[in-house]
C-alpha cells in the first residue's frame, strides 16, 4: 500500500528514535489489563512482523526437570548450585539508560482507558506519537493509532 504524497512512511519498531515524534508500524505481541484497584491504563507491546521470536533467557540446569538432584524443583530455596547465577546488581540510574543493541519492542500505553476495542494480540497497527525511553523500552503514551485490517482468507 502506498502512502499519500507528502505523508511520512511508517518505520519499523527497531528503527524508532530514542526520543521524538515517530510514525511506526507493527503487530501487538501482548496486552496488559490493569486491576480495577489501579489507575486506568491499557498497555500493549508492539513488535515488527519480521522480527525474530524472542529467545528464552531462563536459567539452564544440568539435568531435565524432575530427573535427579539437578532439577529446578529439587533445589532448596537458599541453595545456589554451580549451574545458576546470582541476581545481577541493579544500578538505580540504569532504568533510563539507552539499551544496548536493537530495539525489539515498543510499549504503548493508553492512559485513562481499561480496554480498546479491536486492539488485541495479533492485531496490526500503525501508531503515531512521541517516543520516550522508560525502563529500557521505547514507549509511546496515548498515540494516534490505526487498526490495519487484513482480508479474511476465503
Amino acid at each position: 500500500m502506498a502512502d499519500a504524497p507528502g505523508k511520512k512512511a511508517a518505520v519499523a519498531v527497531r528503527d524508532l528514535p530514542d526520543r521524538g515524534r515517530a510514525l511506526c508500524h507493527g503487530f501487538i505481541e501482548s496486552v496488559t489489563y490493569v486491576p480495577a484497584t489501579q489507575v486506568a491504563s491499557f498497555i500493549a507491546l508492539v513488535t515488527d512482523h519480521e522480527a525474530p521470536a524472542p529467545v528464552s533467557r531462563g536459567l539452564v540446569f544440568g539435568a531435565k526437570a524432575g530427573h535427579g538432584a539437578g532439577a529446578a524443583g529439587s533445589l532448596p530455596a537458599n541453595t545456589l548450585s554451580a549451574n545458576t547465577l546470582p541476581a545481577p546488581r541493579v544500578n538505580p540510574g540504569a532504568q533510563r539508560q539507552r539499551p544496548t543493541g536493537p530495539k525489539e519492542r515498543l510499549r504503548v500505553v493508553w492512559l485513562g482507558r481499561r480496554r480498546i476495542p479491536g486492539v488485541d494480540a495479533g492485531t496490526e497497527l500503525r501508531l503515531e506519537g512521541m517516543v520516550t525511553m522508560r525502563d529500557g523500552l521505547p514507549t509511546m503514551f496515548n498515540p494516534r493509532y490505526e487498526i490495519l485490517s487484513r482480508q479474511e482468507e476465503q
